[in-house]
C-alpha cells in the first residue's frame, strides 16, 4: 500500500509539470544508454527469499526499439548473510541473488511536453533469478528455511531522469521489485 501511494504521488507530480521547451535531440530516441544504479528492494518483489529488503547493484543497457520505446537487458546483484544459533554453535546462512531479464520502457516526454533536461517513463521488466545459497560447514539444522522466492518475475516501474549534459544523467526508478537511483551514460 505504501509503495502504491508513493508511486501515485510521483506520477501526479510528473503530470503537474508545465514545461514547454522542446527536445534538443531527436525526439523519441532514448536508447544507447548504460544505466548503473544502487537500489533497495526485493522483499515483495522477485526474490522473497529473505524477510526484508536488501541493497542491490543494478546494470542495464537500453536499445531503441520504436519511437519513445526502448528495451534494456539487465543484471542485478545482491547478497545476504545472517547468523543463527543451532545446538550450541553459531552458523551463518549465505545467499547470492542475481536477477537477469529485460526491461521495456515507454517515455512520455512528448506527451508531457517535457524540457530536454528531463525524461519521464513507465516500464515493465520480465526475467528470472539465479540464487546461490548455502550454510556454513557443520550446520545440520533445517536447510529449507528460505525457499519462498519464485525464479520468475514481472515488475512495474515509474521513473525519471535528469540530464546534466548530453552524456550523463541521474535517474530515479521506483519499482514493485527493486527501486534504484543511479547514473545514466549516453
Amino acid at each position: 500500500m505504501k509503495k502504491t501511494i508513493i508511486i501515485s504521488l510521483f506520477f501526479a507530480a510528473i503530470l503537474s509539470f508545465n514545461i514547454s521547451a522542446q527536445k534538443s535531440y531527436s525526439a523519441g530516441r532514448y536508447g544507447k544508454t548504460l544505466n548503473l544504479g544502487l537500489g533497495l528492494g526485493g522483499y515483495s518483489g522477485y526474490y522473497g527469499y529473505v524477510d526484508h529488503s536488501l541493497p542491490v547493484l543494478h546494470l542495464n543497457y537500453e536499445f531503441d526499439v520504436a519511437n519513445s520505446f526502448t528495451l534494456a537487458p539487465f543484471i542485478s546483484f545482491s547478497s545476504y548473510r545472517n547468523g543463527y544459533y543451532w545446538h550450541n554453535n553459531n552458523y551463518y546462512y549465505h545467499e547470492t541473488i542475481i536477477p537477469i531479464g529485460v526491461k521495456g520502457t515507454y517515455y512520455f516526454d512528448q506527451l508531457l511536453n517535457a524540457d530536454s533536461k528531463w525524461d519521464f517513463y513507465l516500464a515493465g521488466s520480465l526475467g528470472f533469478v539465479i540464487v546461490h545459497s548455502h550454510w556454513d560447514n557443520g550446520y545440520d539444522g533445517p536447510n529449507d528455511y528460505y525457499t519462498d522466492g519464485s525464479p520468475l518475475f514481472l515488475d512495474l516501474h515509474i521513473g525519471t531522469e535528469y540530464h546534466f549534459n548530453n552524456h550523463i544523467g541521474a535517474f530515479l526508478d521506483l519499482s514493485t521489485g527493486v527501486s534504484t537511483i543511479g547514473l545514466a551514460f549516453h
